[in-house]
C-alpha cells in the first residue's frame, strides 16, 4: 500500500487538491475583508443619510412654522389693521390685550351708499355680497393711500380714520380731505364700468370731522374686537347722514377744515350751522366741492356770500331778510338746492316757538 501511495501519479493529485485548498481559503478571506469593508461603507452611508435627515427636519419644521406664522400675520392683519396696533405701539403698549385703550386726536371719515335698502331689494343674497365686496375693493386704496386706514365696514357704510404717525394734526385732517376727493373719483371710475356692464349708477355721501378719540379694545376672554368711541366719531356719523339731506357730496365740520388749513385746496362753501342728534352744541358745517367740475364749482361759489348773509339774518331771527338773501341766492344757481332748502326753514322757524335762547341753528 505504501508503495501504491509513493507512485508518483497520487502524489501530484495530492498536491494539487492542497493547493486548490489554499486557493479557496485565501478566496473566502478576501470575499471576507470585501464584505466587512461593504458593510462598513453602508453603515456609515447609513448614519450620514440619518445625520442629513436629522439635520434637514427641524430647517423643514422651522420653514413650515415661518411661513404659518406669516399667513396668521396676513389673516389676522385682515381683521385688526396694522395700522391700529402700531397706534398702540406708539403709546408704548407691545401687547394688544384686552380692555387696553389710547386717546388721540384724528380725522373721521364716514361714507355710504345712497338708496342701499332699495337697491339691495332687487338683488339676491349672493348678487348683494358680490356687489358689496366689488364696491369695498375699489373704495379700499383711496383710502389707505392717503394714510388711513378702514376700521369697520358697517353694512354698506366704511368708517375709517387718519391718524398720520409722522406727522401732525394738519397732516391728518388733509389726509382724510384727500381721501374723499379721491373716494369720489374712484366712485366716477366705479359707475363707468358698471354702466358699462349695464348696471345702474351708485352714489354715496361722505362726512368728515377731526377730534379727540378713544382707541381700545373691547369684548371678553374668549372675543376681542377694537373699537374707537367718542363724540367725534358720533359727529363725522352725523355728518355723513347730513349729505343727502343737503344734497352734496361731501359734508366737512369747520373743525376738520380749519386743521387742514388749505382752503385753496379743498375749495368749500358753508352749509349751516347745526345740532346734530346726540349733541346739544351748534356745528359749523361745509360741503366740499374740489372734485366737481369748474362750472359747478363757480355756481356754487357765486351765491355762497349770499347764504352767508342769509344765515346771519336768520340767527336774528329777521326771517324776511333772511329769505330774500336765499331766494336771489336761488336766481343766481336755479339748479342749487341749498338756497331752496334754507329757504323752507326760514318758513318753518318763523311758525314755530323758539326758545328765548335759541341761537340760530337748526336741529337735525
Amino acid at each position: 500500500m505504501l508503495e501504491t501511495v509513493s507512485q508518483p501519479l497520487p502524489l501530484a493529485l495530492l498536491a494539487l487538491c492542497i493547493i486548490c485548498f489554499i486557493i479557496i481559503a485565501f478566496l473566502l478571506y478576501k470575499l471576507s475583508k470585501l464584505s466587512t469593508s461593504k458593510s462598513h461603507k453602508t453603515s456609515v452611508k447609513l448614519r450620514s443619510l440619518n445625520q442629513k435627515k436629522q439635520t434637514d427636519v427641524p430647517s423643514d419644521r422651522f420653514e413650515q412654522k415661518a411661513d404659518e406664522a406669516l399667513r396668521l400675520r396676513h389673516t389676522f392683519q385682515k381683521f385688526v389693521p396694522k395700522q391700529f396696533v402700531d397706534h398702540f405701539a406708539k403709546h408704548g403698549a407691545t401687547v394688544l390685550e384686552l380692555g387696553h385703550a389710547v386717546e388721540d386726536d384724528v380725522a373721521i371719515l364716514f361714507c355710504d351708499i345712497r338708496g342701499f335698502t332699495g337697491l339691495s331689494e332687487k338683488m339676491s343674497p349672493q348678487e348683494l355680497m358680490r356687489f358689496l365686496n366689488s364696491y369695498f375693493l375699489r373704495m379700499n386704496d383711496p383710502i389707505h393711500l392717503n394714510s388711513g386706514f378702514i376700521d369697520k365696514f358697517i353694512g354698506d357704510a366704511i368708517m375709517a380714520l387718519f391718524d398720520h404717525p409722522d406727522g401732525g394734526d394738519e397732516d391728518k385732517a388733509q389726509d382724510a380731505l384727500c381721501a374723499a376727493l379721491d373716494l369720489r373719483r374712484a366712485l366716477t371710475i366705479y359707475n363707468q364700468h358698471r354702466q358699462n356692464s349695464g348696471y345702474a349708477s351708485i352714489d354715496m355721501g361722505i362726512g368728515i370731522h377731526f377730534g379727540p378719540v378713544v382707541l381700545g379694545t373691547v369684548g371678553s376672554d374668549d372675543r376681542m374686537d377694537t373699537t374707537v368711541i367718542g363724540d367725534s366719531v358720533n359727529i363725522a356719523y352725523r355728518l355723513e347722514a347730513l349729505a343727502p339731506i343737503y344734497q352734496c357730496d361731501i359734508v366737512v365740520s369747520a373743525q376738520a377744515l380749519q386743521q387742514a388749513a388749505q382752503p385753496e385746496r379743498f375749495t368749500s362753501r358753508l352749509l349751516d350751522w347745526v345740532k346734530v342728534k346726540g349733541r346739544s352744541n351748534a356745528i359749523e358745517i361745509h360741503e366740499v366741492i374740489a372734485h366737481l367740475p369748474q362750472e359747478q364749482q363757480q355756481l356754487k361759489q357765486s351765491n355762497s356770500a349770499l347764504i352767508k348773509q342769509g344765515l346771519g339774518y336768520r340767527f336774528k331771527q329777521n326771517w324776511v331778510q333772511a329769505i330774500n338773501c336765499f331766494e336771489q341766492a336761488a336766481k343766481l344757481s336755479p339748479e342749487d338746492h341749498l338756497p331752496r332748502l334754507h329757504i323752507l326753514q326760514c318758513q318753518q322757524l318763523a311758525e314755530s316757538a323758539l326758545p328765548e335762547n335759541w341761537d340760530g341753528t337748526v336741529q337735525l
